[in-house]
């Protein structure tokens, strides 16, 4: 067996024992499946690693047809969309993403710019990210139901509050594997919407991510993947994700979320150079399952730019008196 995939096969294997034994914590920054095609939410370091513009679009809609005690809606749903790409004369990748996640009272919005400097590391490659944005929170207190009423807090109307956020991230590549550090949220913005009652701190999160890329037979690709997540530096959780693609096309998968979830995921490319791909992710709830509803769905939409070269032909020009 490659010793790279022995290796790889053992760490997730480690760390999915490890973090079995852990509580995971419900954590502020929005949740996906298609975490593996979505890393520059993550990690800024992930800005421009592949070749081209990247669009990427995605909803999700969590445990579908929720709804709280009092009969309101409180499923969070989440959209996404982000940009990617290179500077041709300079080793640096940029992008921008963009999330809109609404979960209970809460709607929570972010808009975050992504730097990335690429840097040859023997034989491999080392990215260092950092990103820099606003991270903006609203919550709807005709929809927040404390469970010990405070005279200071209103009773109707919205409110909302903005704040700067940062983060950085490092993204080190060798052939087909890839491992991913970041830590978002840095500078853990306060939000207490007017109400000393209502401090919410937006925590630091921490990610590590890794793959792995296995080219078999028949134009066959295998790729395991582990998203290792932590709020805080003290409580943990995962998502590990199998995924096949055949031919550079047709994708199936399965995928499980720590004490939340086990997914299926399948994807498909259109037009001739694959640049158009479609994903979605099902996910089965198998955690926690009295206060939830059983399912969730993901949709995703992928659209590789194709990279347009001028080329203008040499025309031969004829006059009386010359030609070139």
């Amino acid at each position: 067996m490659n010793k790279r995939i022995y290796l790889l096969t053992c760490v997730m294997i480690g760390m999915a024992f490890i973090l079995d034994l852990q509580k995971a914590n419900a954590q502020q920054d929005a949740q996906f499946t298609h975490y593996m095609n979505n890393g520059m939410f993550y990690n800024a370091a992930f800005a421009g690693r592949e070749e081209g513009y990247i669009i990427t679009a995605l909803h999700r809609s969590q445990w579908l047809n929720y709804s709280t005690s009092s009969g309101a809606g409180g499923a969070p749903t989440t959209q996404l969309i982000s940009f990617s790409g290179r500077l041709k004369s300079l080793p640096v990748g940029f992008g921008l993403v963009a999330v809109n996640d609404q979960i209970g009272p809460f709607s929570n919005q972010e808009v975050n710019l992504s730097l990335a400097y690429n840097l040859r590391l023997g034989r491999g490659n080392l990215r260092v990210g950092a990103s820099g944005g606003f991270f903006s929170s609203t919550i709807r207190f005709d929809e927040f139901s404390p469970v010990n009423p405070d005279p200071s807090i209103p009773s109707a109307g919205d409110e909302n509050q903005m704040k700067p956020q940062a983060s950085i991230g490092l993204l080190y590549e060798r052939g087909n594997f890839y491992l991913g550090l970041s830590s978002r949220h840095l500078n853990e913005p306060d939000f207490d919407f007017g109400s000393g009652s209502l401090a919410n701190q937006l925590e630091n999160h921490n990610y590590l991510m890794a793959g792995y890329k296995i080219n078999t037979f028949a134009q066959l690709s295998v790729e395991p993947s582990m998203l290792v997540k932590s709020v805080g530096l003290n409580n943990f959780s995962y998502d590990f994700s199998v995924i096949g693609t055949y031919n550079k096309k047709v994708s199936l998968g399965m995928a499980y979320r720590l004490e939340e979830s086990a997914s299926v995921l399948v994807g498909y490319s259109l037009l001739k150079d694959n640049s158009l791909r479609l994903g979605y992710a099902f996910d089965l709830v198998v955690g926690g399952v009295q206060a939830k509803k059983p399912s969730s769905h993901e949709f995703m939409l992928t659209y590789n730019i194709p990279q347009v070269a001028k080329q203008f032909d040499r025309i031969i020009q004829r006059t009386p008196r010359y030609r070139f």
